[in-house]
């Protein structure tokens, strides 16, 4: 009899398994991540509950995080003003690892190397529940926005063009 294989968890499921929070998972094969856009047509979702994870530096030198729709762009100005500083950039792609611990396209706001401000976009609240990276590419986590926001401290603003 075979083997079964055991199920490998990340650290952002760790977490959420920790905080006894709901969430189911996927899993699909990825040698090269390219956009939310194709993870969600790989894996059959629609476009609208399908989440990206950005970071960001502000005026003040603190980094910032922000979960907003695949097919939506982040409004500095309206994230600035979310989070209370002068202005934000998008942090350079190269730094996402030392930065938050996840690589580009595996980037989720659970389980960061540090706690950084988190902001969910206003339009997860309308949802029943949404995906976003599990923590490495090829993984995305399926779970009510409002239990996205406790596991990651975060609120809900509009910053989205």
């Amino acid at each position: 009899m075979a083997k079964k294989e055991k199920e490998i968890k990340t650290n952002a499921m760790r977490i959420l398994d920790r905080m006894n929070i709901k969430y189911t998972h996927q899993s699909y094969e990825c040698d090269e991540f390219v956009d939310g856009l194709q993870t969600a047509e790989k894996l059959g979702l629609p476009y609208e509950k399908v989440y990206k994870t950005l970071v960001t530096v502000g005026s003040d030198k603190q980094h910032y995080v922000f979960v907003i729709p695949i097919e939506k762009e982040l409004d500095l100005k309206k994230a600035a003003k979310a989070v209370s500083v002068k202005s934000l950039a998008m942090i350079h792609v190269k730094e996402i690892t030392q930065i938050t611990g996840y690589v580009r396209g595996g980037c989720t706001s659970i389980g960061m190397k540090k706690q950084f401000p988190t902001v969910i976009d206003e339009s997860a609240e309308q949802l029943q529940d949404m995906y976003v990276s599990g923590g490495k590419i090829g993984c995305q986590i399926n779970l009510a926005p409002q239990d996205l926001a406790k596991a990651a401290s975060a609120a809900f603003a509009d910053v989205v063009i």
